[in-house]
């Protein structure tokens, strides 16, 4: 009985341990069926149109250029770097989605959730949003946590993928790579691109728990019969919304992860060397380009490159 908290009677994990190994598999699981819907939104990222535009219809029947969508990205990828190559830069993608998970794990026994009071339906306007400030700002700590943990993952994997650009092979393993950024850039280099996704972490965060208690309070009836179902939806489909609002912090942090690192996306004449993230968004900016690779899918020719 005394053993009964830590171990179970046959010598495995404890329930907590296989929960958290159960969802380390399935984080490894999702990170390696979207990897190559990631590789190729991160190539228009940076910018690398290698096919020609193909005119079609808009919904107003006008014709229009537009890009090639995922699909026909992924094809030519194939077609460059065979089946395999979809997969460039998943190794230290697995590695940053474990992190992310552990570190998740180990806050909830630090903080528990089940420890902080949770915003109900009965409380007034001040206390429910006392309440979801607190719960919101765990979460925020949580996540700034798991994302400096995983970061230096995160900028490894966007430099072995952006090397399809040049074919280059400078990162071509997880070590070699670690000892390589540390050995030109120190240990900052680890960190380049990091406050631009902290802050659309945040952003995401707060804009997307407001909304959804605004809605769940203000906008859901008491009296409609799938009340409770609504809600449960709410904050899912708020964080579809949102998300688009964090695609020029996504996008900086990526381009700064390969700003000026020695391959040919992050030096001039295909990119400028900035010196920080600011300068960065001021560019894009200037340019139009602070939501490129937003979408995947119908995706227009700028009217400055017609």
């Amino acid at each position: 009985m005394a053993a009964k908290g830590k171990e179970s009677e046959a010598g495995g994990p404890v329930p907590g341990e296989a929960g958290e190994t159960l969802f380390v598999l399935l984080g490894a699981g999702v990170t390696l069926l979207s990897h190559p819907l990631i590789y190729a939104k991160l190539l228009i990222q940076v910018g690398h149109e290698p096919l020609s535009p193909v005119e079609g219809t808009n919904l107003l029947g006008r014709k229009v250029l537009y890009l090639p969508g995922f699909f026909t990205y992924a094809r030519h990828i194939v077609q460059v770097d065979g089946r395999r190559g979809l997969f460039r830069g998943l190794a230290p993608r697995i590695v940053s989605s474990a992190l992310c998970t552990m570190t998740r794990g180990s806050m909830k026994k630090v903080c528990p959730v089940e420890d902080m009071e949770h915003v109900s339906n009965k409380d007034d306007m001040r206390t429910s949003l006392r309440k979801l400030a607190t719960e919101t700002s765990h979460e925020m700590v949580t996540q700034c946590v798991c994302r400096i943990i995983s970061h230096p993952f995160h900028v490894i994997s966007v430099r072995c993928m952006v090397q399809f650009v040049g074919r280059e092979m400078k990162y071509s393993g997880l070590l070699s790579s670690i000892g390589k950024i540390f050995k030109e850039e120190g240990i900052l280099g680890f960190y380049v691109g990091l406050v631009p996704y902290l802050l659309g972490d945040a952003l995401f965060l707060w804009c997307c728990n407001l909304l959804s208690h605004f809605i769940n309070t203000y906008a859901v009836d008491d009296n409609l019969r799938q009340a409770s179902v609504i809600r449960s939806y709410t904050k899912f489909v708020m964080g579809i919304a949102v998300a688009m609002l964090t695609c020029p912090f996504l996008l900086v942090g990526n381009l700064m992860a390969v700003n000026n690192c020695g391959l040919v996306v992050g030096l001039p004449p295909y990119s400028p060397v900035f010196s920080s993230w600011i300068q960065c968004w001021k560019y894009l900016a200037a340019q139009g380009l602070l939501f490129r690779g937003s979408t995947l899918f119908f995706r227009r020719l700028p009217a400055s490159n017609h």
